[in-house]
């Protein structure tokens, strides 16, 4: 078996033996964390150093300069079955090995883009970051909105509930309160932020969209255009773990053009809760 050595959080030094791979797939706790248990559809974060056994070279990690840990939904299949499935069962905080023979890895058909050819067998060493659980709320003190702002009622673990004040003009410009302040990093743009969420419109306060509707906390690219201009210029600059209030005037959102249950031209509520950002 290969060996990995190194302190968990940096760049792990993997060496392998001399013989062949076994073609199994092998997944061995390094060192184990004192994190929660990954679950199934979590949100996890990790960072990762990697090795081909069968040429002996490194491949591309997340520790080299210029690139990011990763964050996926463990389990769902979004990543090769040596990410997607080693995670789950093991604690935040731990390292982990993993062989992945081709069926494990990228296959027959290798990763030109990696360097990873046909039928290579790869190892990782897996540094498990964070886990955030699908259902996952927020804690915390929490401070009503201004008054000629919509309110907002929690639910627990469903769609929050949105009154918006009867009488009042939408705004024509974005509106924003935080409603819990988080403890956490600042939301940078570019990165990638899982989040709870419940949209409304106004003024009628009818949801038209809830994460909870979905399965639940939901990940998204920020600040770089991939939402809407009224998410990107809301969220960016927010601390993890806030809950934020966002009035956002039609040309902030879908202007005019009817998006599903949203008709042209409508003023959006929502209440996001950030839940991390990567």
């Amino acid at each position: 078996m290969p060996t990995v050595s190194g302190a968990a959080g940096k760049r792990a030094d993997i060496t392998l033996p001399s013989g062949a791979p076994s073609g199994k797939f092998v997944v061995s706790t390094v060192s184990e964390g004192t994190g929660a248990v990954v679950k199934k559809a979590d949100w996890v974060t990790i960072n990762y150093t990697a090795k081909d056994w069968t040429t002996g070279k490194d491949i591309p990690s997340s520790y080299d300069k210029g690139q990011k840990p990763q964050l996926y939904q463990a389990g769902s299949g979004q990543l090769i079955p040596a990410f997607d499935t080693s995670v789950v069962g093991r604690k935040v905080g731990s390292r982990v090995l993993v062989v992945a023979p081709p069926a494990a890895a990228f296959g027959s058909k290798g990763s030109s883009g990696l360097g990873v050819g046909p039928d290579d067998t790869l190892v990782f060493a897996v540094d498990i970051l964070n886990a955030v659980p699908q259902d996952a709320t927020l804690s915390g003190r929490s401070t009503p909105p201004p008054a000629d702002l919509p309110q907002v009622k929690e639910n627990g673990k469903a769609a929050a509930t949105i009154t918006v004040p009867k009488g009042a003009t939408a705004p024509k410009e974005l509106k924003s309160a935080v409603l819990i302040k988080g403890d956490g990093p600042k939301v940078t743009a570019g990165q990638k932020v899982v989040a709870q969420y419940t949209g409304a419109l106004w003024p009628t306060g009818k949801k038209f969209d809830s994460s909870w509707d979905h399965g639940g906390a939901t990940a998204f690219d920020i600040g770089t255009g991939n939402v809407i201009k009224g998410w990107d210029q809301g969220l960016v600059g927010q601390t993890v773990g806030s809950r934020v209030l966002l009035v956002i005037p039609p040309s902030l959102g879908y202007g005019d053009k009817a998006q599903g249950p949203i008709p042209a031209n409508s003023t959006l509520v929502f209440v996001i809760d950030i839940l991390q950002a990567v």
